[in-house]
């Protein structure tokens, strides 16, 4: 990758500019006071670090004007950011703290109670907000960026690291990836190309900071392009549009269920009086993408890039609906047979769209190429694993169709394999996302009393919707696109779909329960007839069927 200079030397140059750089509630904060404030606190940490420990810093915070500030600083520092979420508890949030090595955290009061009774051998906290971290600070606030490194040159390189992001794995504890400080200061102005990100823009930063999206997607982009950032402490539906308005918002990213609960507000005759240009993220999908842009009058860029930066997909103006895009300039992905490496042919569709080689043309998606994944802190197995062969496989299923297009499937944990077909998730998913009346659709797999996978589907319903069993089948019957094979066999009900941190949907969590839950379940117990609730004598009969196949066991696997 050609050198896009350090963030350390973005951050420099905001110093003297006098323009609003940071908004958060009432606060507004220029440029050159954002570089202040960062090369204070880049001061605070020099002191603080033991020079025989990693340069890295814990950071427990809501999106608070101290995640950037502390993400600048740094920078400047030579340090590297650990985003905890404070999602976790006990001894797993220990655990993320301990395992990156931090030797600083940074937190704020309302988070103080996650931290009683951990065990957190020689780590300084420092509570934001109070009288004690501002007499801390008191004694560095003529600091100027650069003046305090940690390292012995005085000089910060591209190679430092910058970021330890937690990725959220579907099995076993998180990896910490690395990204340095030349990766995300490329990234950052690979999108201000891409976006045309301006110097009067600002960019609305409401996914939380912990995650890599929020860093990488937004508030790098706009650190690269001189625009202003405005921060909402915790994603918010309601509170969305206002926001934009008051800020100026021109950009903002998303992941998991945001759109889904954007759209999900009561529509206004003015939502569309917004200054919002453009949208980028994941996991929206094509038709609420649509939705989106018709009811707010911007447009959603659906991409795709693996959380540790080894292959990514660039949506270009003649994808096809359904489509994510193609790769990336400088990637040679493919779509492999995980188990042997052999690319997978293209895939096909019939007359109604309906992909008839699926079980052929689903694979893994691979980077063959050179790529920017610079590893996880401390876990040589998980690298070895995303490394193998020499290739970068990305854990996630795809398939390409004879134009070249790249299209997603899922996860490889997501896969389903139904009466010896491989199926696509995604694909499912947004079929069931046109219903009307569905505010979100997820798909995965509970396991065939005999053998494979059978199809389940949880519905959230939008407000003041009630689920009609023959409705559901009147539109699935309705829909030429989806197989036979395709259709749940079990359909969940919700309320509100169970969600991550990250506002992604918590498969692992509907996976382990399966039909086995407290909201209500419809069933169609012979394949394509019609739904009928699931009762108690139902799960004990389909129990029994398990037990007598001698597959009991995968329903809790």
């Amino acid at each position: 990758m050609e050198s896009a200079g350090t963030v350390a030397e973005l951050v420099q140059r905001q110093w003297g500019d006098h323009r609003p750089g940071l908004r958060f509630e009432d606060l507004t904060l220029s440029h050159h006071l954002v570089a202040a404030g960062a090369a204070a606190r880049a001061a605070l940490l020099v002191e603080l670090l033991p020079r025989d420990a990693e340069p890295h810093v814990a950071v427990l915070l809501d999106n608070t004007p101290e995640f950037p500030l502390w993400l600048s600083a740094a920078a400047l520092a030579g340090a590297a950011v650990a985003g905890i979420n404070p999602t976790r508890r006990g001894a797993e949030l220990a655990r993320d703290i301990l395992h990156t090595d931090c030797r600083v955290l940074v937190t704020e009061q309302a988070h103080l109670p996650l931290l009683d009774g951990l065990d957190l051998p020689g780590l300084r906290i420092l509570v934001t907000g109070t009288e004690a971290y501002a007499q801390l600070l008191a004694p560095y606030a003529d600091a100027k960026p650069g003046e305090a490194t940690l390292g012995r040159s005085g000089s910060v390189g591209p190679s430092a690291r910058l970021l330890l992001y937690f990725t959220s794995g579907s099995t076993g504890a998180p990896k910490a990836a690395i990204c340095t400080q030349g990766r995300l200061a490329a990234v950052g102005h690979s999108l201000v190309a891409h976006f045309g990100v301006r110097r009067e823009d600002v960019h609305y930063i409401c996914m939380p900071m912990f995650h890599g999206n929020a860093v990488i997607a937004d508030w790098a982009p706009a650190l690269a392009g001189g625009a202003g950032v405005a921060l909402r402490r915790r994603f918010s539906a309601s509170r969305f549009l206002d926001d934009v308005r008051e800020y100026g918002a021109t950009y903002f990213t998303y992941v998991g269920r945001a759109v889904q609960y954007l759209l999900a507000t009561p529509e206004r005759p003015d939502d569309r009086d917004n200054p919002l240009r453009t949208g980028f993220g994941t996991e929206a999908g094509a038709v609420d993408a649509a939705r989106f842009t018709e009811r707010f009058g911007a447009r959603l860029v659906e991409g795709y890039g693996s959380s540790e930066g080894g292959a990514a997909i660039q949506r270009t103006a003649d994808t096809p609906p359904g489509a994510i895009g193609r790769a990336a300039p400088g990637d040679d992905l493919a779509v492999v047979d995980p188990e042997t490496g052999r690319e997978r042919p293209p895939g096909v569709f019939d007359a109604n769209g309906l992909l008839v080689n699926g079980t052929a043309a689903i694979g893994e998606l691979v980077n063959r190429g050179p790529n920017p994944f610079e590893g996880y802190w401390r876990n040589e197995s998980a690298e070895a694993d995303r490394r193998r062969g020499g290739w970068y496989w990305t854990g996630d299923l795809f398939f390409r169709d004879t134009g070249g297009f790249l299209h997603f499937a899922g996860r490889t944990d997501d896969r389903l394999r139904v009466d010896s077909e491989n199926l696509a998730a995604a694909m499912i998913e947004s079929i069931l996302a046109r219903w009307q009346d569905a505010a979100g659709a997820a798909v995965y797999a509970v396991p065939d009393p005999v053998a494979g996978d059978q199809v389940m589907a949880t519905l959230a319903l939008r407000e003041g919707a009630v689920f009609s069993a023959v409705a559901f089948r009147r539109f699935l019957s309705s829909q030429a696109d989806l197989g036979t094979k395709m259709t749940p066999r079990f359909v969940r009900v919700v309320p509100r779909m169970p969600v991550t941190a990250t506002n992604k949907v918590h498969r692992v969590a509907l996976r382990r329960e399966g039909f086995r839950c407290e909201d209500p379940v419809w069933w169609a117990p012979h394949g394509g007839g019609d739904y009928r609730l699931l009762t108690g004598d139902d799960v004990a009969g389909l129990l029994a069927e398990y037990r007598a196949q001698g597959r009991e066991a995968e329903l809790t696997r």
